[in-house]
């Protein structure tokens, strides 16, 4: 969907061409981060297009989202496109790396949730040791860490979305101020969990400036 653009952004920023791919599975908030990061495009002055497929609708399906931002024309993001990849869960994030480019941000949560070929025995789960060094050695920068715990820390263990859009909003990657996505979390929260994503939020900001969880080449 693209989304309608705001009369009176409150920035004014240069219209940088971004393709923001998050993936992850269902119940981890990944849709709700893409629309989020959408209405914070608006506020910098965007029209973004906000793209979104459902593997299952239940928990435990894949769930692939994308955030269109500058001139491009298509909500899509091909093999080799993705300038930022947010990855809400280890193997999910992994499978992203044909979207990724030589100069790609990855964050990625190392948390895993078993696919049901692994529950019934009829797989195993690969390594996220092993996944995360072989997408390091491929993309511009790779930060991973536990969002599903910083999550629990927060108090809300469905808050992994708020912890990544933290990390990400701290690495300055975005043409989009940190106030602008602060503003629709509170408008978009609830008052009973507005709290504890924001301290999610919080937690993942500071994740994303530990230099112990970034492998780059």
């Amino acid at each position: 969907m693209t989304l309608t653009q705001n009369p009176e952004p409150k920035t004014q920023n240069p219209k940088q061409n971004l393709r923001i791919f998050l993936t992850g599975v269902g119940g981890q908030g990944t849709l709700l981060a893409s629309r989020l990061l959408g209405e914070a495009a608006m506020a910098a002055g965007y029209n973004p297009m906000v793209s979104e497929t459902h593997g299952m609708a239940q928990r435990g399906g894949i769930v692939v989202s994308t955030v269109i931002l500058g001139d491009l024309k298509s909500p899509l993001i091909s093999a080799g496109e993705a300038d930022i990849v947010l990855g809400f869960e280890a193997l999910e994030a992994f499978r992203a790396l044909d979207r990724c480019h030589a100069r790609t941000l990855v964050i990625a949560n190392t948390a895993t949730q078993v696919p049901y070929p692994v529950a019934i025995g009829q797989a195993r789960y690969p390594s996220v040791e092993q996944m995360f060094q072989r997408m390091a050695a491929q993309v511009g920068a790779l930060l991973a860490f536990d969002a599903g715990a910083l999550a629990h820390q927060s108090g809300s263990p469905l808050a992994v979305n708020m912890v990544l859009l933290g990390a990400l909003v701290a690495t300055e990657s975005l043409p989009i101020a940190a106030e602008d996505i602060l503003a629709v979390i509170r408008t978009r929260t609830k008052e009973k969990f507005l709290a504890s994503n924001l301290q999610a939020f919080d937690l993942g900001a500071a994740a994303a400036k530990d230099p112990g969880n970034w492998q780059r080449r």
